[in-house]
């Protein structure tokens, strides 16, 4: 349930959450289908952001344990690309985000 998801993101109780929600709502009557479309379509994609980011942390923390270990990590490079698109797949959600 995205509406689950999101309270859990926003550190509130899903009911809280949902009610903050309902009330932004009422007090914007102005806003389109398609704004809360675009809305839910953000959110979609910071959610992915969030698990796609906690993926390669689990990876990251995978390589520096054979790294410290003195072992010999042949995937690292691959691992650090993925950060660097992660990163990036973040930076353009905010900034679509933020142009909207």
């Amino acid at each position: 349930m995205l509406a689950k998801k999101a309270a859990g993101a926003c550190e509130m109780t899903l009911s809280g959450f949902l009610a903050h929600a309902t009330l932004a709502a009422a007090r914007d009557l102005d806003r389109t289908a398609s704004d809360l479309a675009s809305d839910r379509e953000m959110a979609a994609e910071l959610f992915a952001a969030r698990r796609h980011l906690t993926q390669i942390g689990n990876n990251v923390n995978q390589v520096a344990k054979v790294l410290n270990s003195g072992g010999n990590a042949p995937h690292a490079a691959a691992v650090l690309r993925a950060v660097v698109r992660a990163a990036d797949r973040v930076r353009q959600a905010a900034d679509h985000f933020l142009d909207t």
